[in-house]
């Protein structure tokens, strides 16, 4: 595992960020979510050995960032969320900078910044200051210093933040592209579902101070219970019957959504003779294939 949280707790003060956080994260892209508040950027600093834990046990990358310190973050880039970089400063100074701080020697760290800005984008512009860029010329700079000494490890937080949506395009392929092409690991926080339902591979959704939910994207959808029904008729009868079976069930135009709790495998004998009993005509069941919108929802309101 790249990350793993045992019954992690943090507080600020009277402030209780997380009371039992546990989750592993494993090799691949990750999306971060949570609620404004859910403690994602605390979570960051403690990967990064910034803020220690008030109990529980943390591992990344095979070490633990309370104790292992500087030699932990040099396999790790980071990509905070804020934009204040220095403005009088060459995009190339301060990723070959950056690079050095992570223990890679000048010329090499040269040449590494040389090349991540090419990478994203940025190759004809990396001699111009900083502060003559734009908010996604910005955004790539502070991408190519996260990844520019190679790292095991990539945290991002809200990296298309202040993008528009051409930028934020090209911002989450590159992401994509530094997470397989490259095989960095990649955690990533995001407000957009949207956008980590394309690029990631898992997800950890934070929610009341601990997990509500983590694994697979894919996996979780498949997971998260219930079953549709398809019909072409007969709608409010078999959406009765069913429920007076104790299936819960909700119509939704052509459809029955059926209770969440229930497993499929004990719903299909239950719906082929409620469909058969009401002389309805089947045109699918299945499983009910849930959005990371749907899922979100669903963790962080339950």
């Amino acid at each position: 595992m790249v990350i793993s949280a045992v019954s992690l707790s943090k507080r600020w003060g009277d402030n209780q960020v997380f009371s039992d956080f546990t989750a592993e994260i494993p090799r691949g892209i990750t999306g971060l979510l949570g609620s404004n508040g859910s403690g994602k950027t605390t979570l960051f600093g403690m990967l990064l050995g910034l803020h220690d834990r008030n109990s529980g046990q943390l591992s990344v990358l095979g070490e633990d960032p309370q104790t292992a310190g500087p030699e932990l973050r040099q396999r790790i880039g980071y990509s905070p969320e804020h934009h204040d970089l220095p403005i009088d400063l060459a995009a190339q100074d301060l990723v070959r900078h950056v690079a050095e701080i992570h223990g890679l020697p000048k010329r090499e760290a040269t040449t590494r910044a040389s090349d991540a800005l090419w990478l994203v984008g940025l190759g004809e512009e990396r001699a111009r200051p900083i502060g003559t860029m734009s908010t996604g010329q910005r955004q790539r700079v502070k991408l190519a210093q996260a990844i520019a000494h190679g790292p095991s490890l990539i945290i991002l937080d809200e990296p298309t933040d202040g993008l528009d949506p051409v930028q934020r395009d090209d911002m989450l392929q590159l992401i994509r592209d530094v997470g397989t092409k490259y095989e960095m690991n990649v955690v990533l926080s995001s407000h957009l579902l949207e956008e980590v339902e394309r690029i990631a591979d898992n997800i950890v959704i934070i929610a009341n101070g601990s997990v509500a939910a983590s694994g697979p994207i894919d996996v979780l959808r498949s997971q998260s219970g219930g079953a549709v029904v398809v019909l072409d008729d007969m709608h409010e009868a078999v959406a009765t019957k069913l429920t007076a079976r104790g299936v819960p069930t909700r119509i939704d135009g052509n459809r029955l959504l059926l209770g969440k709790d229930e497993p499929i495998e004990a719903l299909a004998p239950i719906v082929a003779e409620v469909v058969a009993e009401a002389e309805a005509s089947l045109r699918r069941f299945g499983p009910v294939s849930y959005s990371l919108e749907d899922l979100f929802l669903s963790e962080v309101t339950s």
